[in-house]
């Protein structure tokens, strides 16, 4: 008796997942949810851990030991709609780095940490982007996933973190990809290949922090090659910060 229950399972669950949203049906819902929160600002608090080569860049223009197998520092992320991010590290005995992206242009204040870096362009490209309208934003949503090679129109499911995701861009290991939560169309994972081919995954969990809502997820992480390097956990957040310009 238990194998018809299990066959009508299985046709269960394959006809849940027959039919996949469109790319810019997906794109249209992400930005749209993300038109919804009314946050202009945002200042999150909270720790930064590198791991393996990533401790060796931190430590390095943070001023900290590198022979060790992960670090730990004070981590901000600042956001301003639209298009302004500031990501920073700050060591308590040692020194502050600073990744910017505003309007698409970035600046580094200090040495450069790349896994701070990649973060706060994809964060600032991903959640504090803000157009006229819906329909803008999806279009420039699926501009600047084509930037990265990604092509949004090829669609399907997975699974990240427990959840089912839709995965825009070509199927396959290594490929580059937009992963967006199915329930909530929140941004997933990001993955690309920068100029010198170099693999990058930026990876969103957790929009149900108490910290920070859905404006920003409650852990970021990055990878690089397949190797972590980053991971941010947000702990505390002001919707009503006064973000100076000059941060920006």
């Amino acid at each position: 008796m238990k194998r018809p229950v299990l066959l009508l399972g299985l046709l269960t669950a394959l006809s849940a997942g027959a039919y996949v949203l469109p790319g810019g049906s997906i794109m249209r819902r992400a930005v749209g949810a993300r038109h919804e929160l009314s946050f202009s600002s945002l200042k999150a608090d909270g720790s930064v851990h590198f791991y393996g080569e990533g401790v060796k860049e931190a430590g390095g223009a943070l001023g900290l030991p590198t022979d060790r197998p992960e670090l730990e520092a004070d981590g901000t992320v600042y956001l301003r709609v639209p298009d302004r991010c500031r990501f920073e590290a700050k060591a308590v005995e040692g020194n502050t780095v600073a990744s910017v992206s505003s309007g698409g242009r970035k600046r580094v204040e200090g040495t450069e940490i790349p896994a701070l870096t990649e973060a706060v362009q994809r964060v600032c490209a991903l959640l504090a982007a803000r157009q006229g309208s819906v329909q803008d934003g999806r279009e420039a949503l699926e501009e600047y996933l084509r930037r990265l090679d990604i092509e949004p129109r090829t669609t399907s499911l997975a699974r990240f973190g427990g959840e089912v995701v839709y995965v825009l861009g070509t199927q396959g290991e290594g490929q580059p990809q937009f992963w967006v939560y199915k329930d909530s169309f929140r941004p997933a994972r990001l993955l690309h290949k920068d100029a010198k081919g170099t693999s990058w995954d930026v990876r969103f969990q957790d929009y149900s922090s108490a910290a920070t809502g859905e404006m920003l997820p409650r852990t970021i992480e990055v990878w690089r090659g397949g190797e972590r390097l980053m991971r941010f956990t947000a702990l505390a957040g002001d919707t009503r910060a006064k973000l100076a310009d000059t941060l920006f």
